[in-house]
């Protein structure tokens, strides 16, 4: 589908002086052409010329002498001498010359810093005897090749060294055995059987045997082409008396195979650069072909030259070349050179290159090495360098104009296509339209309504005229004819391009200027006109303007990547530019910014001057997207936006990112049609394929949405496979408002059932559909309808419209109950119920779309539950249930009074509260009694009686009774003392536990008989023992004073809680002095005692463990692989010096990161054994060791940063009870202890305080560092793949886990002191 456009124009011209140009070459490092003229009849020598580019006329070319030297004619007759090869050097700034009679010269230049025009080193470094029919360099320009006129190939070194010599012989050609089993022929296939098959031929053997006769024209020439990779060369020479034969060489000069006989081959060879195909040229008696030979000489394909009409003798001497990429052929025939591709085993001729004769010596012609499209060819005096480029001409894809249309020239032959309206596969075309002279270019306007074809000799306009939504075949409007002189050299044609609706210009370059020739086109039958010719520069391309407020303009773009509006005969410079010339560009305007879009050659994609991606393949824009392929095998999809720095181009994501996606290897787009949502892709064999992006598809729906086209969204998303809740989560507003009109535009009651069962509680918008347009505002979001739900408020508002046409949407009404989240069952049966009144047979469809939505058997107890014996009956028969499991059963309630019957359906239907209700409603409180102790109603049965005092006391008392039997004695208590039962509330007070010894102790005094006295002090004191244990000493202590008048022991109980101002306070009370020194002393000591033995234990810890944790740490920093492996040679084992830090895959059979502690280091097996070893077993066993921590193991660590934790909390917990010690110990004149206590919780707590910065500061300032158990590659418990560690290696996983975890220091505070005693005070 790709046209071959001109993108590069030179030409120059040789001085009448000169001889004619009889070779030219490349010189790829500089872009130069190197010329020789002569030797010729009159003049025997030869000049070599340098032609470079002219800075201020790029369309010239500026020539330059190398050297000039005499070629003395080595023939009798005294006929010129000949050159056979011209190669230049480029490393090495030499030029060969290889001649007819022999003679090898090199031309050695000189660096251009001392270059000096026509000096240069010439010498003949050898002569090959009796002459050379033929010369070749190899690609890598390594080897030479030469066949001497006597039949033999000299294989040559870059120093001109002869590496081997074989001579041509009969014997060569039984070197290789041709087997043909006829692959492809009609013979293979398979016919049937019986008769056809009879009439079935041997593939093997051919209808007609060549014999490889020679043609009439041929000359006896000779040609030598390589491979491409430089490993084969082939030679097609004139085997005398026997037949012209292609010999393949490999580079030592073995033959490796010759071709089988063609008849009518001709001397031309081009081997194609990929390497599968040679072709050659076979000259039947009413065609020529271009026929294909493998490397093993088979033959493979041909097609057929097209005779030009206006020169019928142009196709007598024909020469092939490859370029470099091997994407086109060129056929040098005697005034002309063609170029043809390839695609779908289809042959295109893509342009047609007009060259002025020389004698009977056709142009030469020499490609780029490196450029595949850029090449020279020179006829007589004149050389034009031309460069291509491969453009999709196609038509716009602005909505509604984009129709797709597509433009593939083939010669004469216009193939055109609307794609949207038929994709028709190439090579076949919808529409095939003939024009004068071979196209060069074709061109559309910008609302696809004409199309203009450039040939050779003029230009046709052609209308388009859309028949919605198709177009019709294009009808020729108008045409004009360009004049041109004798050569085609005088006016070339070069590219054409719409400046309006009937307004073109043309590209033209006349007499090495280039200019801009306009061109008006009216309606049929009326007269174009010429409208200016306006000379332009050093234009190199046109394009389409794309400018919404310049009509009547285009766009030009010069060698330098400068744009310009080329409009009424003038040139605006535009206010963007390209960092360099862009081969492919296209235009747009978006929120009034120019944006230029161009590709480079090297797969650059420029956004004016902002390069946006390095491996573009092809692009094209839409007026919401730009749309690219790269090397990568995706297609990306940018959006535009204002400036080009706003532009964001994804990442290689397709299975996260919409605007990304895969695509078959080497794709490129042809045209993008947004009203279908698509783009065309074409293959690299040549067959289209025809996608829906999601980008666009998501693009075009929100579009539709915007625009109220809810039926047209719906389609798309139904046909897409999108889901339907963007309709109302693109815009929840507008499609609430306008529910009735998407109802009227969907139509159908199932898509509408569809749309209604698909709907979720998620947005879209926001999760899998959320826009990535970079602009949209992300606080439109907020707009959105607040509802409690989506689903309940798209069910709702669409029943609120259905129901003023029931009979109509029945199934829709139906279908919105059963959607609602929960489902409303009872809704919807409702509604079949009303309709069993109406129309049975609308409520017998109406039961059958609702059991269809859901399961019966669930609509069975929904109907049951609405006391419907009918609905029911009527479900059930829908139902798969034998009627022996329902009909006794409903006919049992129908003998049933309707209390009971409502009765039975709750208690079956397993609504126990309803049930009750109705046993409340039947006045029989026995049953309910019973009913409720049953099913453990106690709660909703109070509830029921809460006004009936005496029932409702009955019912409290069964519960109480629940509440003791299930174990909970504190609302059993709470029940019985509300009843008056103190006797059982204190029995349950008791079993509560010592928390609710006020309650109990109340509940005792309250007994009627009251309870002895000797029973409540027992019950007393077990009740100050069980908070005693509990360390509520406060309120053992109280128990003792109010109760049992054990004052003494009050005492003991508060200085055992640190409350000793309590226990002073209580002494002064009672007026017991001797109770200091036998009660509140001894408490004193013992608590000094306690405190100063569990400090000095913290300090001990402190000081052994924060050392140890820093040991840790700097092991594991310093060597981390040691660290978490183990020495070196640990289990007898080596570690290789490949290992990485972390554990790379879970299948790998060597020791990893985890074996250390996994009780099977050392062990090496397969990856089934890893795996069965990893049990609940071992992860036990690891548990363990972890929670121990071990010193030595990896979880050492973890455990001691777990304990000094532990420790600080401790600490910080005790502070308040150290305090009031001090205090006490103060006021009872023990000064001394209080200081040593003092100075003992100060140094503990500044021990803490230190603890935590060292442990937690050090560990939160090397978090992800390599000593952190985290630095093993921020491993996580899964890793990319998903696999999740198990057993012993997973406990250790989780244990790096929770040391890189973030952590919380504990809070240390500072100990407040007395200063009474000294200190710093509080």
């Amino acid at each position: 589908m790709r046209n071959l456009r001109n993108i590069g124009h030179s030409v120059f011209r040789a001085p009448p002086s000169a001889s004619a140009i009889t070779a030219s070459c490349w010189d790829a490092a500089k872009d130069e052409v190197l010329v020789a003229y002569g030797p010729t009849t009159d003049d025997a020598r030869i000049e070599l010329v340098r032609l470079s580019a002219d800075p201020y006329a790029p369309s010239s070319l500026q020539p330059r002498t190398i050297a000039t030297w005499d070629a003395l004619s080595p023939n009798q007759d005294g006929s010129p001498d000949a050159i056979r090869s011209l190669h230049h050097s480029s490393d090495s700034l030499s030029t060969c010359v290889i001649m007819a009679s022999g003679d090898i010269v090199t031309v050695a230049e000189y660096d251009d810093g001392a270059a000096v025009e026509g000096v240069a080193h010439v010498e003949i470094v050898g002569t090959l005897e009796p002459s050379i029919a033929a010369a070749r360099w190899s690609p890598d320009e390594e080897l030479l090749v030469i066949i001497t006129g006597d039949g033999k190939a000299v294989f040559m070194s870059r120093s001109f060294d002869v590496i081997v010599e074989t001579a041509f012989g009969v014997d060569d050609l039984k070197s290789s055995k041709h087997v043909s089993v006829g692959w492809g022929k009609k013979e293979t296939q398979f016919h049937g059987r019986g008769a056809k098959a009879k009439t079935l031929r041997d593939p093997t053997i051919p209808e007609k045997v060549d014999e490889g006769s020679l043609s009439s024209n041929d000359d006896g020439s000779c040609t030598i082409s390589w491979r491409g990779d430089g490993a084969y060369v082939a030679v097609n020479f004139f085997q005398e008396g026997v037949r012209r034969v292609i010999r393949v060489f490999n580079r030592d000069g073995e033959l490796d195979s010759v071709s089988e006989p063609v008849d009518g081959l001709e001397g031309s060879l081009s081997w194609r650069p990929e390497g599968n195909l040679m072709a050659g040229i076979q000259r039947l008696a009413d065609r020529v072909d271009v026929v294909f030979f493998e490397r093993n000489g088979l033959r493979h394909g041909q097609f057929t030259l097209r005779t030009p009409e206006d020169a019928s003798d142009a196709i007598g001497d024909v020469t092939l070349e490859w370029n470099s990429d091997s994407s086109v052929l060129a056929v040098i025939l005697k005034d002309r050179v063609q170029l043809w591709t390839a695609g779908n085993y289809h042959w295109y001729l893509k342009q047609e290159i007009f060259c002025k004769p020389f004698g009977s010596q056709a142009p030469r012609f020499t490609w780029h090495s490196e450029k595949p499209l850029l090449f020279a060819a020179a006829a007589a005096s004149k050389l034009i360098l031309e460069e291509y480029s491969f453009v999709v001409a196609k038509g716009p894809a602005t909505p509604p104009h984009d129709h797709g249309a597509v433009a593939v020239i083939d010669g004469r032959t216009v193939k055109f296509t609307p794609l949207r309206t038929a994709n028709v596969p190439p090579p076949m075309a919808l529409f095939e339209l003939e024009v004068e002279s071979p196209a060069i270019d074709v061109a559309f306007s910008d609302d696809a309504s004409a199309m203009a074809v450039l040939h050779q000799v003029g230009v046709c306009f052609y209308a388009l005229e859309a028949k919605e939504p198709r177009l019709a075949r294009p009808k020729l409007l108008n045409s004009a004819v360009i004049k041109t002189g004798d050569s085609g050299f005088e006016v070339s044609s070069l590219q054409v391009a719409f400046a309006g609706q009937h307004e073109v210009q043309i590209l033209q370059e006349a007499g090495e200027e280039v200019s801009l020739v306009s061109y008006e086109f009216g309606v049929a039958g009326q007269e174009n006109k010429a409208l200016e010719k306006v000379e332009a520069g050093s234009v190199t391309s046109i394009f389409l303007s794309g400018l919404d407020n310049s009509p009547g303009s285009i766009v030009a773009q010069d060698r330098n990547g400068n744009l310009s509006r080329a409009a009424a005969g003038e040139f605006t410079t535009m206010p963007v530019k390209f960092p360099s010339f862009m081969p492919w560009a296209s235009f747009t305007t978006h929120d009034d910014h120019f944006l230029a879009f161009g590709m480079s050659r090297n797969g650059h994609l420029y956004v004016n001057s902002r390069q946006l991606a390095k491996n573009c393949t092809s692009f094209l824009i839409t007026p919401s997207h730009l749309i690219f392929t790269t090397s990568n095998h995706l297609v990306k999809f940018v959006h535009i936006v204002g400036t080009e720095e706003d532009f964001d181009a994804p990442l290689d994501d397709p299975e996260i990112d919409e605007r990304c996606r895969s695509i078959e290897r080497g794709a490129k787009l042809v045209t993008a049609m947004p009203t279908k949502m698509s783009i065309v892709l074409q293959m690299p064999r040549g067959n289209l394929e025809t996608i829906f992006p999601r980008a666009m598809v998501l693009s075009g729906i929100r579009q539709l949405v915007d625009q109220k086209e809810y039926g047209v969204a719906f389609t798309t998303c139904r046909a897409q496979r999108v889901d339907m809740n963007i309709l109302y989560d693109h815009q929840p507003a507008q499609f609430i408002e306008n529910v009735g009109l998407f109802l009227d535009q969907v139509k159908d009651a199932a898509n509408i059932d569809l749309f209604l069962s698909t709907l979720k509680e998620e947005d879209v918008a926001q999760t899998m559909y959320k826009d990535t347009k970079s602009t949209k505002i992300q606080s439109e979001t907020d707009n959105k309808v607040s509802q409690p739900s989506k689903v309940n408020t798209i069910c709702d508002t669409v029943l609120q419209i259905l129901r003023t046409k029931k009979n109509a949407n029945l199934q829709n009404i139906i279908t919105a109950n059963v959607c609602k989240s929960p489902p409303a069952l009872d809704d919807g049966l409702r509604v079949v119920s009303e309709l069993m009144e109406e129309d049975e047979t609308l409520a017998e469809r109406a039961v059958e779309h609702i059991c269809f939505l859901v399961d019966v058997n669930r609509l069975f107890d929904h109907a049951l539950g609405l006391y419907n014996l009918d609905l029911t009956l009527l479900v059930a028969q829908q139902s798969q249930r034998d009627p022996r499991e329902y009909l006794p059963f409903i006919q049992e309630l129908h003998r049933m009074p309707i209390l009971k019957r409502q009765f039975t359906i709750d208690d079956k239907l397993g609504r126990k509260e309803k049930a009750l209700d109705h046993l409340k409603a039947a006045n029989n409180f026995d049953d309910v009694q019973r009913y409720v102790v049953k099913h453990s109603l106690y709660q909703y049965a109070l509830s029921l009686y809460r006004h009936d005092e005496q029932r409702h006391r009955a019912l409290t008392n069964v519960y109480a009774a629940h509440l003791g039997a299930t174990s909970r004695f504190r609302e059993a208590g709470l029940a019985y003392e509300s009843l008056g039962n103190f006797q059982e509330a204190t029995n349950c007070y008791l079993k509560s536990g010592a928390t609710c010894w006020r309650e109990g102790l109340f509940a005792a005094q309250q007994q009627e008989p009251p309870m002895s006295t000797d029973k409540f002090n027992e019950m007393a004191s077990t009740l100050a023992d069980a908070l005693r244990e509990a360390k509520d000493y406060a309120s053992a202590a109280t128990i003792h004073i109010e109760y049992l008048g054990a004052i003494e022991t009050a005492i003991q109980c508060f200085c055992k809680g640190y409350l000793f101002a309590d226990a002073l306070r209580l002494v002064a009370l009672r007026k017991r002095p001797d109770l200091l020194e036998s009660a509140v002393d001894a408490g004193l000591a013992e608590a000094f005692s306690s405190s100063t033995e569990f400090l000095a234990d913290c300090k001990a810890q402190i000081k052994a463990q924060v050392p140890r944790i820093a040991e840790l740490r700097k092991k594991a920093r310093e060597d981390p692989l040691a660290f978490y492996e183990g020495e070196y040679g640990h289990g007898g084992m080596d570690i290789p010096d490949d290992v990485s830090v972390a554990a790379s895959s879970r299948l790998s059979t060597s020791a990893s990161l985890f074996t250390r502690y996994t009780g099977k280091g050392g062990s090496v097996g397969t990856v089934g054994s890893n795996v069965s070893r990893a049990t609940s077993k071992n992860r036990k066993r690891e548990e363990k060791k972890r929670a121990r921590g071990r010193k030595g193991t990896v979880y050492e660590e973890e455990y001691l940063v777990n304990s000094v934790r532990r420790l600080v909390e401790r600490v910080e917990s005790t502070e308040g009870e150290v305090e009031r010690l001090v205090f006490g110990l103060a006021r009872r004149g023990m000064a001394e202890r209080a200081r040593t206590i003092e100075e003992l919780m100060d140094v503990v707590v500044e021990g803490c305080r230190v603890a935590v910065k060292e442990v937690w500061g050090e560990q939160a300032g090397e978090q992800g560092k390599s000593g952190d158990p985290g630095a093993v590659d921020g491993e996580a418990p899964m890793d990319s793949e998903g696999y999740r560690a198990i057993g012993s290696e997973g406990v250790f996983r989780e244990s790096l886990e929770a040391m890189k975890a973030k952590q919380v220091a504990p809070v240390v505070r500072a100990f407040a002191r007395l200063e009474l005693l000294g200190g710093k005070g509080r």
